[in-house]
């Protein structure tokens, strides 16, 4: 296991974000401004949990896409229980990165400028509204930290397994290293090694990939499906979260990693190559062999235009539960287990 660097000894001061600030011992929130520029602006919803004494700092994102909402009810949660009295260091929360999806309940997309907001990260100041919400995310929470967790959990499109992406980028060795302990720590058996984002900070894409290209290590998870608040779903986010406060020794108590993780190496996304209406024939965690029927597309008048199959066999790890699909769109991934 790779340890979290040690805490830092100086004392804490007070730290301030936008309009918000929060001194040693104390918790604050509010809102950070995203200005109106070539379309409407925004406002990013953040709280600052200080700790009373010196230690890292965690930034923790839920809704980036607006329909993802187990993660988002997480994080109010966790803003309400954490101590700041027995934390060390600093979380940072990022309670609905993007607020214009959160309330047209959009899948993947933006309502104001169509784009995915974890597809264009750094982003610009003077970009479309997600380009300026991820400019905002950067400068202001990815800057200030230590470690990230941008928390997904399947769209309100989609039912899934629980995992992590663990971004294996070989350009970092202690932030690939961390990472990998990270992922460990928070608790999902099944992990998605990602050895393929782009290397390039000013063509990141991903909100996890811009914090590990500046050598913060960093995951994305996936807990929650189908845009529903549930419990279990919950309460897995908050377990994820205490777990990993305890492994960077932001909080008391022993330190659990996965005890026997399955890695998944190989992942394909499977994508629709016609408009219609798509029929799922598999579930989530269900194992595919090789050409298995996945599922169907329709057209409007029922007619049956295209099959799909696994191109390999594996898991599925997430399969698309609702009818409406178009060319490109995803309709499940498959993945290839391993035990290391």
């Amino acid at each position: 296991m790779t340890l979290a660097a040690p805490p830092p000894q100086q004392p804490v001061t007070p730290l301030t974000i936008g309009p918000v600030t929060a001194r040693a011992g104390e918790a604050a929130s509010g809102f950070l401004d995203v200005p109106a520029g070539s379309d409407s602006g925004t406002r990013i919803p953040i709280s600052i949990v200080r700790g009373r004494m010196p230690g890292p700092t965690l930034a923790l994102v839920a809704g980036t896409h607006g329909a993802e909402i187990a993660a988002v009810v997480a994080l109010q949660r966790i803003r309400r229980e954490l101590d700041p009295a027995v934390l060390r260091g600093t979380v940072l929360i990022v309670h609905v990165a993007n607020l214009p999806s959160y309330h047209r309940r959009t899948v993947y997309y933006g309502p104001v400028d169509g784009k995915n907001l974890n597809r264009v990260y750094p982003g610009t100041s003077d970009g479309t509204v997600s380009d300026r919400i991820a400019y905002a995310i950067m400068h202001e929470i990815i800057a200030r930290a230590d470690y990230l967790v941008d928390m997904h959990g399947g769209d309100a499109n989609e039912a899934i397994v629980p995992f992590t992406y663990w971004g294996k980028l070989g350009l970092d060795a202690r932030a690939d290293s961390v990472a990998r302990d990270m992922a460990l720590a928070w608790g999902n058996d099944y992990i998605v090694v990602d050895s393929e984002r782009p290397p390039d900070l000013q063509h990141a894409i991903y909100t996890q990939n811009a914090a590990h290209l500046l050598g913060k290590p960093a995951l994305t998870t996936e807990g929650g499906e189908l845009g529903l608040p549930g419990e279990d779903w919950v309460a897995r986010n908050m377990r994820g979260v205490y777990r990993l406060l305890r492994y960077l020794r932001m909080l008391p108590g022993a330190v659990e990693l996965v005890d026997h993780p399955i890695w998944f190496e190989r992942t394909e996304v499977l994508r629709s190559t016609v408009p219609g209406s798509w029929a799922p024939l598999v579930r989530p965690g269900q194992t595919v062999a090789s050409g298995t029927l996945v599922g169907t597309i329709a057209d409007y008048f029922g007619t049956v235009q295209s099959e799909v199959r696994a191109p390999f066999a594996g898991i599925m790890l997430y399969v698309v539960a609702t009818p409406a699909t178009a060319p490109g769109e995803p309709l499940g991934m498959v993945g290839v287990p391993t035990s290391r």
